[in-house]
């Protein structure tokens, strides 16, 4: 099945046309560096962007929902005091999907912060809002990966990943990546036309502190050339199409690097939740999104 997989993937590879060589250079930008956002938080997490380009992200421990408006970096709650969110996502319908951990719900929010349970009695450390509405979640506890349809039916659809943490989709979304922080390994899931996972195999593998350390890979990020970035504790790795790591930016304090995503109206600066706080940084890529995300 691995072999399979690695077929597969190659096809995929393939078709981008910038794989053979794509440096971290090509995408920082000289002279740029991680910019202060807001701090003074307990531990934030979940960056999600809407159709506008402003980010949202959540302080888990004080259930707070909070609003970042790009061009002013202006801070504002969206919703608190309704469960402990720890990952975000816009989805097609213009909703932001929660995925709530420690209560075990999947749950999205109208544009006036109003909570709607999706799916209970599940694992949910973070999510990937597919553009046809099915939601993907980690399931750290469970070792598995859920798969929650737009009705609210869950089934489980991937197992015996040791700590599953961070997930996304490729550009196509036709492969689902899914960051083991317990060990070094992202593993690669193809999707299947009825939602479901085969052949998952570690496709990417990231850099540690020492020989035998775990990465303690979180949460991910994809932009238009098909470069992979993910949150870990040596920093932000990327890693270009073809699955070769490309470089490691560093993280803007010593502290828990989370999560990222691209967010500003064109979709070119990459955002990150590290410790207490949320960072920024203008890059010369671009980030995707799943569908047709509506305006506000």
């Amino acid at each position: 099945m691995r072999i399979l997989l690695s077929v597969t993937l190659l096809f995929a590879f393939a078709q981008w046309t910038a794989a053979q060589d794509m440096p971290l250079s090509d995408v920082l930008i000289p002279g740029q560096d991680w910019e202060l956002v807001a701090d003074g938080y307990r531990f934030t997490e979940g960056p999600a962007v809407d159709a506008n380009g402003d980010v949202y992200f959540v302080d888990v421990p004080n259930q707070l929902v909070l609003k970042i408006d790009h061009a002013t970096k202006q801070v504002s709650t969206f919703a608190q005091g309704q469960g402990a969110t720890s990952g975000l996502m816009f989805g097609s319908d213009g909703r932001l999907y929660g995925s709530q951990n420690r209560d075990r719900k999947i749950v999205a929010f109208n544009t006036a912060g109003k909570m709607e349970v999706i799916a209970d009695d599940l694992g949910a450390n973070d999510l990937v809002v597919a553009s046809n509405g099915n939601i993907y979640c980690t399931d750290p506890k469970g070792h598995q990966i859920w798969l929650v349809r737009p009705t609210g039916e869950k089934k489980v659809v991937a197992t015996d990943i040791t700590t599953p943490n961070g997930i996304i989709l490729w550009p196509q979304e036709g492969t689902l990546v899914v960051s083991d922080s317990a060990g070094q390994n992202l593993i690669a899931y193809r999707v299947e036309k009825d939602g479901s996972l085969r052949y998952g195999a570690p496709v990417y593998t990231c850099r540690v502190k020492e020989k035998d350390a775990s990465s303690r890979a979180d949460g991910m990020a994809v932009d238009s050339a098909g470069r992979l970035y993910v949150a870990t504790e040596v920093g932000l790795q990327m890693f270009d199409s073809t699955a070769r790591i490309s470089g490691v930016m560093h993280k803007p304090t010593d502290q828990f690097l989370s999560n990222v995503a691209f967010a500003g109206p064109e979709l070119d600066w990459l955002y990150v939740t590290c410790g207490n706080g949320i960072y920024r940084r203008p890059t010369q890529a671009t980030g995707v999104r799943y569908g047709k995300v509506k305006a506000n």
